[in-house]
């Protein structure tokens, strides 16, 4: 459906990365139809592939995010989105979730916990599985021990990205 062409129903971060995360053999037929890009521009990356259409991929989800939820968000989603996809840029605009005191037990918080705070996983079960199957990374760094816990101050000020899967992430933070 037409959801996602309602402004109220996504925030701008999820609708970018909603057409940041198009297929690779979508992204051109998407740009055709739904940017006002000169076609001759997109005739070009016909012959694109690999990083080169995840470049089209930003310029895909950059273009249409300007046209729903205008420039100044679309600049946003963008920069957040660069930061989970190159690391760098600024993830202050990231999903983020705060852990508050009651979360931690005796100032520890288990993997497993996190990845529920954080609203990446149904279940502890689901939560286990995602972690045994190597798809959990802490700031990039993958987490393989179901057992790994964290303390406050492992949270510094910044907050650590959470990831689960390729798709899946939230800044998690302790206020």
């Amino acid at each position: 459906g037409a959801v996602w062409l309602d402004p109220d129903k996504t925030s701008p971060y999820d609708f970018y990365q909603y057409w940041r995360n198009v297929s690779d053999a979508d992204v051109l037929k998407c740009l055709r139809m739904l940017t006002f890009l000169p076609i001759e521009q997109i005739n070009e990356m016909d012959h694109w592939e690999g990083s080169q259409l995840n470049q089209a991929k930003e310029i895909l989800a950059y273009e249409l995010t300007g046209l729903v939820h205008g420039e100044d968000e679309a600049k946003k989603a963008e920069s957040g989105s660069k930061a989970l996809f190159a690391g760098g840029g600024d993830s202050e605009h990231m999903p983020t979730e705060e852990l508050s005191d009651e979360d931690f037990n005796e100032n520890s918080i288990d993997i497993i916990t996190l990845l529920q705070k954080a609203g990446l996983v149904a279940s502890r079960s689901d939560g286990r599985r995602a972690v045994e199957q190597g798809g959990v990374t802490l700031d990039g760094e993958k987490v393989v021990d179901i057992r790994y816990t964290l303390t406050r101050d492992d949270f510094g000020e910044e907050g650590i990205i959470v990831r689960k899967g390729k798709k899946k992430y939230k800044k998690v933070c302790v206020r």
